[in-house]
């Protein structure tokens, strides 16, 4: 177990020492603990007169989020987000025991409540310091939140990403990365719903608090990160209707690239099947079978129509070409141009 003390009033901020004496003379006490064991659990318990259903939460390890109001305090257990890979997404609980002048909090070592203290007490300077413990709490959930928009912020990168793969080089890997975001997308929403609640629960049920404005903001803050992850959530859905049409863009290429092959071999058979009826003699080739070339005439007079039909239909031969914005406003201009004169000779024909 690793135990870090903090106890701070107006004029100061003591690291590594207090105990809940101090609360007496006026200091705010905020002990943070990094995976306790058994013991450990029950010598705070007996120090805090924690509450035995609550404290079994921990021991079991529990991630669901929820605000439990107690007798002398409360439990808040808030979920902790970590992105490190697409296909993982890590939650670990972290656990708030508030009471009057006291914060407990109780974490695994991969959450790092202490460094977002300092910056709390360094970037606020004396208004956490003058105010309550539970500014303090308050700020702490904030830092968190913080975090979610970080993460919210790698999956744009990432869907953004796959997005332009999906438009240019669409495989099935990146079908099963899109999949994966999409499970990710819903996931962070989830978590944001609990999130939101948690916010909520305080806003409303503690509104006469005087440092609850310190987390009035988070909550509309939580709200466009919900929005957000719907709008990310469309987006790789659009993502995959590019990846399907791109899909089908290289299927119809190949298949017309397979025709006109089809297409100019079957003159080229065709000619080697009346070798093979004429009697054409490898032997001697230069005794030429009746009619031969009436024949090898028709094949290159079929060769060339069915090329030039296919030079009419722009399958072969054509080159691609790009509108620039001025063209495509000059197009639609033209068109809604020829739209309303439509409808300016249909009123008068009336």
């Amino acid at each position: 177990m690793q135990k870090t003390i903090i106890s701070y009033n107006d004029r100061e901020v003591k690291e590594g020492v207090g105990s809940k004496k101090d609360i007496k003379n006026g200091y705010n006490l905020w002990i943070d603990i990094i995976d306790p064991d058994l013991i450990d659990l029950e010598n705070i318990q007996q120090e805090f007169s924690l509450d035995e259903q609550a404290v079994n939460k921990i021991k079991s390890k529990s991630k669901k989020p929820q605000v439990r109001t107690l007798d002398n305090h409360q439990l808040t257990i808030f979920i902790d987000l970590q992105f490190h890979h697409i296909r993982n997404l890590e939650t670990r609980p972290v656990y708030f025991f508030i009471g009057r002048g006291w914060l407990i909090t109780i974490h695994s070592n991969e959450v790092d409540l202490i460094t977002k203290g300092r910056l709390i007490f360094a970037e606020r300077n004396k208004k956490i310091r003058e105010s309550s413990i539970d500014a303090l709490y308050y700020s702490i959930l904030s830092s968190i939140v913080e975090t979610y928009e970080q993460i919210l912020t790698a999956v744009e990168l990432k869907v953004f990403d796959v997005q332009r793969k999906a438009q240019y080089k669409p495989s099935k890997i990146l079908l099963q990365y899109l999949d994966l975001l999409s499970k990710q997308a819903i996931m962070l929403r989830r978590h944001f719903w609990h999130a939101r609640d948690i916010i909520n629960y305080h806003t409303n049920m503690e509104e006469d608090k005087e440092d609850i404005k310190f987390l009035r903001m988070v909550y509309d803050d939580i709200n466009q990160l919900i929005e957000m992850a719907q709008s990310y959530q469309e987006t790789i859905n659009s993502a995959r209707d590019i990846f399907s049409n791109s899909v089908s863009l290289q299927l119809n290429d190949t298949m017309r690239i397979l025709t006109i092959f089809s297409t100019i071999i079957l003159p080229l058979s065709l000619l080697l099947s009346i070798f093979e009826l004429q009697g054409f003699d490898l032997n001697d080739i230069t005794v030429i079978p009746k009619h031969f070339s009436l024949l090898l005439l028709i094949m290159m007079i079929t060769t060339g129509l069915t090329l030039l039909v296919f030079w009419k239909k722009q399958w072969i031969f054509s080159k691609e070409f790009k509108l620039s914005p001025d063209d495509i406003e000059g197009e639609l201009t033209k068109g809604k141009t020829r739209k309303e004169s439509k409808i300016t000779r249909v009123f008068f024909k009336k």
